[in-house]
């Protein structure tokens, strides 16, 4: 029988939380409701969710300081936060992006809107496997085993910030704008905003440590990833199919 995916629920406003939980069901989902922060902690450290929908307004603990948490934690790190909020200014949705959400959703919402958010933040979860290995100077990732190393210490980064430096070294020294990243990373999931790349290429830098400075970005042009090295900055490119 195929497993459900797990969501974790954590909404205060009992009537949305249901509302939330019953579309969750009819469409393949397999939702936990949980109505604070400390019983969303609970619920994360028996069973770790595939997907948690986090409402940013609760009591006690707010929802961004939660993911900001979550975040830091090596066995939460990686599960896909979508933040539920009223809040709908810019400044709002990045600060909420800051916090460590992958995504975020203005209420009022269209559950059609809620289901293909979460399908989404999924498949980026599982990115494609593609059996190649790229390098660029020291730094060297193999899609196969899904592992990053530079100077050959190895590097743990997110899924989608594994898919976005995939992409960049597979397409070193080239500038690549916000737009083409949005494409070739996110697909077709037209709800995500350009400003959402800038977050992303923020976290994969702080996963990169030493080689973060290979991630340039081009003033009003987009990103591009370069080659580094201790006397300056050189493109050593390669790339192999995997055995």
């Amino acid at each position: 029988m195929r497993k459900l995916p797990r969501v974790l629920v954590v909404e205060d406003e009992p009537s949305i939380a249901e509302l939330i939980a019953v579309n969750l069901r009819h469409n393949g989902f397999a939702p936990t409701v949980v109505f604070d922060g400390a019983a969303a902690q609970r619920e994360v450290d028996a069973v770790l969710p595939d997907v948690i929908l986090l409402d940013w307004m609760l009591p006690g603990e707010s929802g961004a300081s939660l993911a900001r948490q979550w975040r830091k934690n090596e066995r939460t790190k990686t599960v896909p936060i979508l933040m539920l909020t009223a809040r709908s200014d810019e400044s709002d949705k990045v600060q909420g992006l800051d916090a460590g959400a992958d995504d975020y959703i203005t209420k009022p919402f269209s559950t059609q809107e809620l289901l293909a958010r979460i399908r989404a933040v999924l498949r980026r979860r599982a990115p494609e496997i593609v059996n190649d290995s790229v390098q660029v100077g020291e730094l060297a990732l193999d899609a196969g085993t899904y592992r990053i190393t530079f100077r050959g210490a190895e590097l743990k980064v997110g899924p989608t910030e594994f898919k976005l430096l995939h992409y960049l070294m597979k397409h070193a020294e080239r500038v690549h704008t916000r737009g083409t990243l949005l494409d070739k990373i996110w697909g077709d999931h037209v709800f995500i905003e350009e400003r959402t790349v800038d977050v992303h290429v923020k976290r994969l830098r702080e996963s990169l440590g030493e080689a973060a400075g290979m991630v340039e970005t081009v003033r009003g042009a987009g990103y591009r990833l370069t080659a580094m090295n201790n006397t300056g900055r050189t493109a050593q490119m390669s790339s192999s199919p995997s055995a």
